[in-house]
Order: C-alpha cells, then sequence, then structure tokens
C-alpha cells in the first residue's frame, strides 16, 4: 500500500513516515507543489493531507484532485476542531478526518479500515537487511530511504534468490528458471546482474561458490 503524507511540520511529519513506513510504502510531502509533483510521478493508494501547508491547503488540494476525476481515498489531518473544516473537508471530497494531536496507533487504524473501505491490497514487502526493503511487485528496493528500481532481469533473478536462501543455486539452475531457453545469458552478462545487484543490496547478500553458482544469505 503507497501512501502521500503532505504534512509541512518536518519534525511531525518525520515521525508520521518513519511509523508508518514499518507497515506501509510512504512518500513524505512538505507542501502543495511538492505533492502535486508526486501525484504526477505515482500512484498512491491513499492521501493523507494535513490542512494549513505551505501553497494551496490540503483540502484546496483534494477538491482540485476530484475536479480531475481523482478519486483516491484522502484522509485530513489538522488541528481545527471545529465543524466548519469538517464540513468543507467532507465536501472537498476526503474520506475521513483525524484532529492533532493524534497517537499513531489511531492513525494506522483509521489507515487499515480505509484499506477495507476502499479493497486496497496490502503491498509485499521484505525486508533484506537493516534499511533495505524488498518491494517485488513494484520492481524497487528501498534502500537507507532511497528508493532504486531493478530491472527486469535483476528483479527476476532477487525474486528466484529470496525464494531459496541459504542453499546453493547452480548457474544452470538460476539460468533455466529466469531466461526463456531461445535468449539464454552469456557467462559475462549474468555477472553483470549478480555484480549490479550486490551494489544494490550489499556483496555479502549473495555468495559465489567457484565453479558451482551463487548462495543467497
Amino acid at each position: 500500500m503507497r501512501i502521500l503524507l503532505m504534512e509541512d511540520d518536518p519534525v511531525l511529519g518525520e515521525i508520521i513516515t518513519d511509523y508508518l513506513n514499518g507497515y506501509y510504502s510512504v512518500d513524505h510531502a512538505y507542501d502543495s507543489k511538492e505533492a502535486q509533483e508526486m501525484l504526477d510521478a505515482q500512484k498512491y493508494d491513499l492521501l493523507i493531507f494535513d490542512v494549513n501547508v505551505p501553497g494551496i491547503s490540503g483540502i484546496e488540494l483534494i477538491g482540485e484532485l476530484r475536479s480531475f476525476n481523482d478519486t483516491t481515498p484522502a484522509i485530513i489531518i489538522t488541528a481545527y476542531d471545529d465543524t466548519e473544516h469538517l464540513r468543507k473537508s467532507f465536501d472537498a471530497g476526503a474520506h475521513d478526518y483525524i484532529k492533532k494531536p493524534f497517537e499513531l496507533e489511531e492513525l494506522r487504524l483509521r489507515i487499515d479500515k480505509s484499506k477495507v473501505l476502499f479493497h486496497i491490497e496490502q503491498e509485499e514487502k521484505m525486508t533484506l537487511g537493516e534499511d533495505l526493503v524488498y518491494y517485488p511487485s513494484r520492481r524497487m528496493v528501498r534502500k537507507n530511504g532511497k528508493e532504486i528500481l531493478l530491472k527486469p532481469k535483476e528483479h527476476e533473478i532477487l525474486s528466484y534468490f529470496v525464494a531459496h536462501p541459504h542453499r546453493l543455486i547452480s548457474t544452470e539452475e538460476l539460468v533455466q528458471n529466469i531466461w526463456e531457453f531461445d535468449q539464454m545469458p552469456s557467462d559475462a552478462t549474468l555477472r553483470s546482474y549478480i555484480r549490479n545487484l550486490r551494489e544494490i543490496i550489499g556483496s555479502e547478500k549473495i555468495k559465489t561458490q567457484r565453479g558451482a553458482g551463487y548462495r543467497y544469505e
């Protein structure tokens, strides 16, 4: 599940992002301009917008998105406690509203409720190490907070490795399960893919047993 959080308070934004990244994939925008740029570049399953941010407000941005037929579910977070802002949020197209201060667990429960309400599937992710997470459905590795898009064959090789950890995988087995018969790679091509993966996930993750194959640890 991919979430866009728009929160201009850097401390609160980092706290929320760090917490939610333990359960979902979260991008953090500090203002409406940055949020719009992220929305143009990426499809999100859920939006969580603060009201008072630089540029147009979170409520206005939701209204603008709805005018372009963007139906992405949206939660408003705000320090306002009056019914007028509540009404404006729902009128703009938000489906939920949470008042500051709030417990992080409450926000997560509201997100999980949104998943059920809008039939949002949980994105599969695999923790490969400290600050190293693999998202197979997006062909992406998040390393130290940076997203790295894998090439198709890098993704297939990594998927095969993580599905068969701690055992020797021969070169022949790897090639036969990744490539079509008439598209078999050269030894140099395979080594290039392995080298690239090592640079991304760490050389200690993929061990070479000379003359026999590879072992994913």
